[in-house]
């Protein structure tokens, strides 16, 4: 089978999988060449490329695998009309969410502790500053309560958190089982959000919870509340978020997402020192790469033999 992986970022994907399905053939195109790279391709891999209708009018692949979860940029409805599969592979199966939760933890340790100004701090020769600020004895707001936040709750654990959740469907059974203080609903989220020292995103990005992080939101925290996303940039309201960095409202946000990703080297938000990015890497990691692979790998066989696919959308 000939598989294509629409982009050049996340350049280890490919070989990876290469490993798994090492009689099948892997192709990397720029995400501005993926018309002109359909032929003979049995398999698209988005790689955050958009696959909308025109692409999938421009070949003939019978399977749109993602390599992970999120299935934002696939035009469900148009693969529907036209008998093309398409499948991830949720977090909690391929060791993702693990990667991903110990990736959250750093980046909440980093903004309290106030890495970039240490960095900085060894560079300019100085010692004994910044003043960081513990974890220990804070609330963690899990917003959004998937495979991730179950995972990233475990390792809470040990910090000595309270931690809270929202959720579309706060169910006090889901509550305990993460061990939460409470639970709030989406109507509820801004009383949760004023009891909130570190603000983790776990939610999916839909129409719904696109910017669900602006102003309003990120006002409720308390003065000296920290950020953290994980999931999908427009979650959060830009231009909300710069303000509350810029003018001191947050102690500081670990992204690991972005807008548009790439981000611009020149952002302004970048260049902020309360702020830690990262280049969408929480899930790159030995474990959750090889998990992802083998779930694709059986899927593209099962798609060889005719047999019905694994974690499947449509």
């Amino acid at each position: 089978m000939r598989i294509l992986f629409c982009g050049d970022i996340f350049p280890d994907a490919p070989d990876i999988l290469q490993a798994k399905l090492p009689h099948d053939e892997m192709i990397v195109c720029p995400r501005a060449a993926v018309r002109e790279s359909l032929a003979g391709v049995d398999v698209v891999i988005p790689l955050m490329t958009p696959i909308d209708a025109a692409i999938m009018e421009a070949g003939r692949f019978r399977l749109i695998h993602q390599f992970g979860v999120g299935l934002e940029g696939v035009d469900l409805a148009a693969a529907r009309a036209r008998g093309i599969r398409v499948a991830n592979v949720p977090s909690a199966d391929s060791g993702n969410a693990d990667s991903v939760a110990e990736h959250a933890l750093m980046l909440t340790l980093a903004v309290l502790r106030q890495l970039p100004l240490a960095q900085a701090s060894v560079r300019a020769g100085r010692l004994g500053t910044p003043l960081g600020h513990t974890l220990s004895g804070r609330t963690v707001c899990l917003f959004g309560l998937g495979a991730i936040a179950r995972a990233l709750a475990r390792r809470l654990q040990p910090f000595d958190v309270r931690v809270i959740g929202i959720s579309r469907e706060p169910a006090a059974a889901r509550s305990a089982a993460l061990g939460l203080e409470a639970c709030y609903g989406l109507a509820d989220r801004h009383e949760a959000l004023a009891r909130t020292d570190v603000l983790v995103l776990c939610l999916p990005l839909t129409g719904d919870t696109r910017a669900i992080i602006d102003a309003e939101a990120l006002a409720a925290l308390p003065a000296g509340a920290c950020l953290v996303n994980i999931a999908r940039g427009p979650l959060v309201d830009y231009a909300a978020l710069r303000a509350a960095l810029e003018h001191g409202h947050l102690l500081g946000a670990g992204l690991d997402v972005f807008w548009h990703e790439p981000i611009a080297p020149d952002d302004p938000l970048l260049a902020l020192p309360n702020v830690i990015a990262t280049p969408h890497v929480a899930g790159v990691t030995d474990q959750s790469y090889d998990g992802i692979a083998r779930t694709i790998a059986e899927n593209v066989e099962r798609l060889r033999r005719g047999e019905p696919l694994l974690n499947c959308a449509a």
